[in-house]
C-alpha cells in the first residue's frame, strides 16, 4: 500500500510549489462538498493531496468548515497521513509569535459542529486519548529543526468555536486554570474525525500572537496576526517540500494503531445497522463494515 500524504492548510496556506502532475480534483462525499477541490500530485515520489481548509479565498469560517466532508474526501483519495497546519494564539511566553508547536493534546470547546461520522443506526466510540500520531510528530519535528524553524514538541490546543477571539477572562482561564498552551478554532472536530477514518493525524500549530492574556501585547491585533501568518506560511511550505525525504512511500502499519482505530469501536450489531447509514460510511469505515 502506498503512502498518500494529506495536507490540510489553514489560514495563509493555500498552495505550494514543487508538486508534479498537479491537478485540482473534485471529490463528492455523502457528507456534502468539502471546503474546496483537492490539489493532488507527487513531490519527489511521494503522493500528496492538499486541501485548503477554508477554501481558496477563505470562504468558510471555522464553524462552517465541512469537517466531515473534508476527511471523507481525503480518505476516498487514499490518504493515509494528515498534516494539519493552522494558525494559533499562544498562552506561553516561550511559544512566541513565529514559533511552531507540534500539538499532542486538545481540549474541545466547540459546540456548533458535527463531530462524528457515526450515530443512530451505526454507533461507534473511538479512543482519542492520544489524538495525534507520534510517528508523524517525530517526522515533523525533525524536518522543522533541520530547516532551523523554532519548534516546540508537545502542547495542548484549546479549540474554541469562534469566530471571535477570546475574552480576557477566557484567555486567563485557558492559560492559568486549564493549562493550555495554544488556542485555535479549527483542529476540532478535525482530529476526532481523522481518528474515526483511521488516518494518522498530526498538527503543526503556527503561533501568530499571544492571545489577550499577555500584559505587554494587549488585545489581539489582526493586522499583526496577518503579518506573522504570512511569514509562518512560507516556512510551512518549506516543511512540506522537505517531507518526501522523510516519509516512506511504502505505507507501514502504524505503531500507534491510528490505522486500526475502528477494530473494536463499532457497537451496533450487523443486523441492527441502518443500511443508509452504513452506505454513507463506505469510505470512512468500509474496512470494518464492508
Amino acid at each position: 500500500m502506498d503512502s498518500v500524504f494529506g495536507i490540510i492548510g489553514g489560514s495563509g496556506i493555500y498552495e505550494f510549489d514543487g508538486l508534479k502532475n498537479a491537478e485540482w480534483t473534485r471529490v463528492s462525499t455523502p457528507w456534502g462538498n468539502p471546503s474546496d477541490d483537492i490539489l493532488c500530485g507527487q513531490m519527489d515520489g511521494l503522493k500528496l493531496a492538499f486541501l485548503p481548509r477554508h477554501g481558496r479565498g477563505h470562504v468558510h469560517s471555522p464553524t462552517t468548515v465541512p469537517y466531515r466532508a473534508n476527511i471523507d474526501a481525503l480518505k476516498r483519495l487514499g490518504v493515509t497521513d494528515i498534516l494539519s497546519a493552522s494558525a494559533c494564539g499562544s498562552f506561553r511566553e516561550e511559544m512566541a509569535p513565529g514559533d511552531f508547536v507540534i500539538v499532542d493534546q486538545f481540549i474541545d470547546r466547540t459546540f456548533a459542529r458535527d463531530k462524528s461520522f457515526f450515530g443512530t443506526g451505526c454507533v461507534a466510540h473511538v479512543s482519542v486519548a492520544r489524538p495525534t500520531c507520534s510517528r508523524l510528530g517525530d517526522i515533523l519535528e525533525t524536518v522543522a529543526r533541520e530547516l532551523g524553524i523554532r519548534v516546540h514538541r508537545g502542547g495542548t490546543y484549546l479549540a474554541m468555536e469562534g469566530p471571535q477571539f477570546s475574552t480576557l477572562a477566557e484567555s486567563r482561564l485557558y492559560r492559568e486554570i486549564w493549562g493550555c498552551d495554544v488556542v485555535g478554532m479549527t483542529n476540532m472536530p478535525e482530529a476526532k474525525l481523522a481518528r474515526e477514518a483511521e488516518i494518522c493525524y498530526a498538527t503543526v500549530a503556527m503561533v501568530t500572537d499571544y492571545d489577550s492574556w499577555h500584559p505587554d501585547h494587549g488585545e489581539v491585533d489582526v493586522t499583526e496576526i496577518i503579518r506573522t501568518l504570512v511569514s509562518n506560511a512560507g516556512r510551512m511550505r518549506q516543511m512540506i517540500k522537505a517531507l518526501p525525504a522523510r516519509v516512506s512511500t511504502d505505507r507501514q502499519v502504524c505503531a500507534n494503531g491510528c490505522d486500526r482505530a475502528l477494530e473494536y469501536a463499532i457497537l451496533t450489531q450487523p443486523d441492527h445497522r441502518d443500511p443508509e447509514v452504513v452506505a454513507r460510511l463506505d469510505a470512512v469505515a468500509g474496512r470494518m463494515l464492508g
